[in-house]
């Protein structure tokens, strides 16, 4: 420690810190104790020398800037995915064998590469979005040094310095502060120099009012920043008058350097989000899977490249073929590209980015739901039901509403709303937007739907939104404002009548203003005077309008961690269990279990720290944590939550930043609106998944089918990124356009470890990618062994039938004698063997491709229309209830007739046209997945039915 209490201010490296840190509570300590604990007069300031040397020591007066990590870092990062890892594998040997099969002289040119280049390319997008969201992480950081001065008055050689840079400042310095003037570091207030000093710290605190300062010592020595008044802090703005100040903290070693430390601490421990960790689960199983799979697959064909002779019981002779090991080699990467939905991620991006684009529609939902007033008596009152959830005017109407004959009562009720309000509303890209308290705003809206008396419709520019609004500010000019005050909980303006009088109109919490009231006015306009009866009956009806909403916000799972009760009323209840300072909480031995239990809890005076810490436990406990704020002080405890939800309004830069999602009218029921947008969100990417995923199965089913059987390779890798990545893309996409459940906000929440997966939807991938993989297969050997099927004539083309046995033995044909096969035509080409008839398994199986491939593409459109709902019945939910999957449809179908019928891309896919006989087998193969997929969801919808009755007897007993 250096002299005065000091640290020494370096570095772990030796060099200087950025910051000194004071080891005396300057807040409980006088003025003059503290400028002798820091060795500087009030009247000289530091010397010049003095001041150079404690900056040396201190280091300069601004955050520590740490490196971002680097861009080439960045990129590895993208590349820890085990899936990722397996494409880029793929990607490896798939161009490896090209280049292989071209050195032997066999495939060569573009048609060779598109497979491996596909797949690189897929990887680069990837790790391009993927460096792009990590280098926008720092921005919290950087957001923060922007609330800091770069400008201070000090006193130096005792003469006032006038714009010296703030990062000069060090542990000592006189500064002088006036209004207007942010503050430059942590300061203890020697002398005020007007009467009184008010500086707005509520970034920090989360305080809504500025706070009054003193040059008074604090007697408590252990007390948090709210209580430290003869404390100033980098950062906050002086509101009102000025005073003379001493350095105790710079850089790091202020409050707000401690919120910076705290951000790089939770961005550091960053988590993935539930359904990010639900998706890399899934992955880590696919993983596992097609590991599995391609080993089997290995053990399968071993015998086909690898063979041996048992001599005297041991084995010897070992034969080994490069050829067929390399053939088999490229079946196992064909499985790996078959198993991966390599277009997951980007229908997942654009189904977030969807979703989003509907809550930004939404972002305005706070509306008046309900109006009372007082009846013809003192003891009865009326209520009308508003309709509408946004600030558009034209949103809704008032039930019951006297439009016509308006009463005195509520005429004064609209001119109140109406004049004793500072808020606004516009209309911007097709939503209504408000600035100012929301609450005033939707007063305003109610004003509007209330019309004006004898229904008047005021001749106003029609470009005005608040017509009716304006007309009464007309009306009743304002002379004065009251603002809000959280002592008085009211705010006021006085209005000059056409009387000529001057009218006091008062708007705030119920039960303060009955507490200054002795009259009521009624409904015909008399004033009376206001007996308790009245009072307790507006009190009653006044609880029953809040505490069915209390009682809603505390069943949200949620951590909001707010400073003050929401709003200005709050319900009379005894809140003494539920009810804690930051300070009170850090001192619980159990702070979980605390945590548990049922019901609320509310949290004051909490310290970005205590913030941090209530989220950290939640996390732990297995919560999903939704933090909200506004404040730098929020800023780590929204960073480190779940998902962060930051004011659009009044939230600062810093906060939003730290933030995964910002309320763009400060409206928590927005929230709400964003609980069921997530959970539409959820289900339709459950339902792309599903279809994404049965698909994949029924791919991988049909390889291992093919090299089980021993049948000639039915489909090659390209042919697979094909589908997964273009022709399945549209339909995966639509499907997140899928209508949200009528009774979806009415479900329990998820618990954050649910599967995505059941396993009864697992059993229903299975079984429906099992018929995708048997109709594959069982069109190619059709086509080989059949000239005719169900009906339909197939021999047209002239191709030749081989039985299953020479099919399924086709790699021994040099052994047949006599073997021999006419040639067939395909579109314009006609294909012949005379050379080499065995060269029919391979060359020749191009039309047997081309169907295998066509039904698997129309097996996958016709299994989107399955994953329009995971139990309802296509008799129940119609293909037309989303017209976008019927287009995505349409699209897939046009791709693929593209690659069909232009020359060069049939060439590139090693594919040729069917005709209308062969497309007539191709849909009578395809079709029945519809028809599977229907008895399975009956059988599920039997399961769930059943399991609600058990849960139902179980209940009543």
């Amino acid at each position: 420690m250096g002299k005065g209490g000091q640290d020494e201010g370096t570095g772990r490296d030796g060099s200087a810190s950025s910051g000194a840190e004071p080891a005396f509570p300057a807040w409980a300590r006088t003025p003059s104790d503290c400028l002798a604990e820091l060795r500087v007069s009030a009247d000289r300031g530091l010397s010049s020398e003095e001041a150079a040397a404690r900056l040396q020591r201190y280091g300069p007066n601004e955050l520590e800037r740490h490196a971002p990590p680097s861009v080439w870092k960045l990129v590895l990062e993208q590349f820890e995915d085990t899936l990722v890892r397996i494409l880029l594998l793929a990607a490896v040997v798939s161009f490896v064998l090209a280049l292989y099969d071209g050195a032997e002289g066999g495939e060569v040119g573009i048609t060779a590469f598109v497979e491996p280049l596909v797949i690189f390319l897929i990887l680069i997008v990837n790790a391009v979005v993927g460096v792009w969201q990590e280098s926008n992480a720092e921005k919290a950081l950087e957001a923060l040094k922007e609330i800091q001065s770069e400008h201070a008055t000090v006193k130096r050689d005792g003469r006032w310095s006038h714009g010296l840079p703030a990062r000069d400042l060090v542990p000592g310095d006189i500064v002088e502060l006036r209004v207007g003037d942010k503050v430059p570091a942590d300061m203890r207030v020697l002398q005020l120099i007007s009467s009184t000093l008010r500086v707005e710290q509520g970034s920090l605190t989360g305080e809504t009012a500025s706070v009054n300062k003193t040059s008074h010592k604090i007697e408590m020595e252990d007390t948090d920043i709210q209580g430290k008044e003869c404390m100033v802090f980098a950062g906050t703005t002086v509101v009102n008058g000025s005073a003379v100040c001493v350095v105790i903290g710079t850089g790091m070693a202020t409050e707000i350097g401690k919120i910076h430390a705290q951000i790089q601490e939770a961005s550091q421990e960053e988590d993935d989000t539930p359904l990010k960790k639900k998706l890399n689960e899934f992955g880590e199983a696919l993983t596992a899977i097609i590991g599995v799979i391609c080993a089997l697959v290995w053990l399968i064909n071993v015998k086909y490249f690898l063979t041996w002779e048992y001599v005297d019981g041991w084995p010897r002779n070992f034969k080994f073929s490069f050829e067929k090991c390399t053939y088999y080699f490229e079946i196992a990467v064909a499985l790996a590209v078959a198993a991966i939905p390599e277009g997951l991620p980007a229908v997942i991006t654009t189904c977030l980015a969807l979703g989003t684009r509907k809550m930004a529609q939404k972002n305005a939902l706070m509306s008046a739901v309900k109006l009372v007033a007082i009846g013809r008596w003192p003891d009865t009152l009326r209520s009308f039901k508003v309709d509408g959830t946004t600030y558009d005017p034209t949103d809704g109407t008032i039930h019951d509403w006297p439009s016509l004959s308006m009463d005195e009562n509520l005429q004064m009720i609209a001119k109140i709303a109406a004049v004793c309000n500072d808020a606004s509303i516009a209309h911007s890209e097709h939503q209504y937007v408000a600035t100012g308290m929301p609450t005033e705003a939707a007063l305003k809206v109610m004003v509007e739907k209330m019309g004006l008396p004898g229904g008047y419709t005021p001749s106003l520019d029609s470009s005005d939104l608040l017509r009716c609004c304006q007309w009464w500010s007309n009306a009743a000019k304002r002379v004065a404002t009251l603002e809000f005050d959280r002592t008085r909980k009211s705010m006021g303006v006085i209005v000059k009548a056409d009387s000529g009088k001057n009218l006091l109109l008062v708007k705030g919490a119920v039960e303060n203003l009955l507490e200054r009231c002795s009259y009521i006015q009624l409904l015909d306009g008399s004033v009376v005077l206001l007996d308790d009866g009245a009072k307790a009956l507006i009190l009653s009806t006044l609880r029953e309008m809040i505490l069915p909403e209390k009682k809603f916000t505390k069943q949200l799972k949620i951590a909001e961690l707010l400073e003050y009760v929401y709003g200005d009323n709050s319900p009379d209840e005894d809140i003494s269990s539920t009810s804690f300072t930051g300070k009170e909480f850090m001192g619980y031995s159990d702070k979980k279990k605390l945590l548990r239990q049922q019901g609320g809890l509310l949290f004051s005076r909490a310290e970005p720290k205590h913030k941090q810490e209530i989220v950290r436990l939640l996390k732990e406990d297995g919560e999903v944590v939704a933090m909200t704020g506004d404040g730098v002080n929020d800023a780590p405890a929204l960073k480190l939550a779940d998902i962060g939800v930051a004011m659009g309004i009044t939230g600062t830069e810093v906060a939003k930043e730290a933030s995964d999602m910002v309320l763009a009218d400060d409206n928590f029921s927005t929230i709400v609106a964003a609980v069921g947008e997530g959970r539409s969100i959820y289900n339709n990417m459950k339902a792309f998944i599903r279809y994404m995923i049965s698909s994949n199965i029924g791919e991988v089913a049909s390889i291992f089918l093919t090299s089980a059987l021993g049948i000639p390779e039915g489909l090659i890798p390209v042919q697979l990124l094909w589908v997964n990545l273009v022709t399945d893309g549209p339909p995966a996409t639509a499907l997140g356009f899928n209508p949200p459940d009528k009774d979806i906000m009415k479900k329990p929440p998820r618990r954050s470890d649910d599967s995505l997966i059941t396993p009864w939807i697992l059993f229903r991938y299975m079984v429906i990618g099992l018929y995708v993989g048997v109709a594959t297969v069982g069109i190619f050997i059709i086509w080989y062994t059949h000239g005719s099927f169900l009906g339909i004539d197939l021999a047209s083309d002239g191709h030749s039938l081989v039985s299953y046995s020479q099919l399924s033995n086709w790699g021994q044909c040099q052994t047949w004698e006599g073997f021999k096969v006419s040639p067939f035509t395909a579109g314009a080409q006609t294909f012949s063997f005379d050379a080499n008839p065995c060269d029919y398994f391979q060359g020749g199986k191009i039309k047997a491709t081309t169907l295998s491939l066509s039904v698997l593409v129309a097996i996958e459109m016709f299994n989107s229309l399955n994953a329009l709902s995971e139990d309802g019945s296509l008799l129940s939910m119609p293909p037309w209830v989303n017209p976008w999957l019927l287009l995505a449809m349409s699209v897939s179908f046009g791709l693929h007739f593209l690659i069909l019928y232009v020359p060069f891309l049939a060439q590139v896919f090693g594919i040729v046209p069917l005709s209308f006989n062969e497309w007539l087998l191709v849909v009578a193969v395809a079709f029945p997945v519809v028809l599977i997929d229907e008895v399975l969801k009956f059988v599920g919808r039997c399961l769930t039915a059943s399991a609600r009755k058990q849960s139902g007897k179980r209940k009543a007993e």
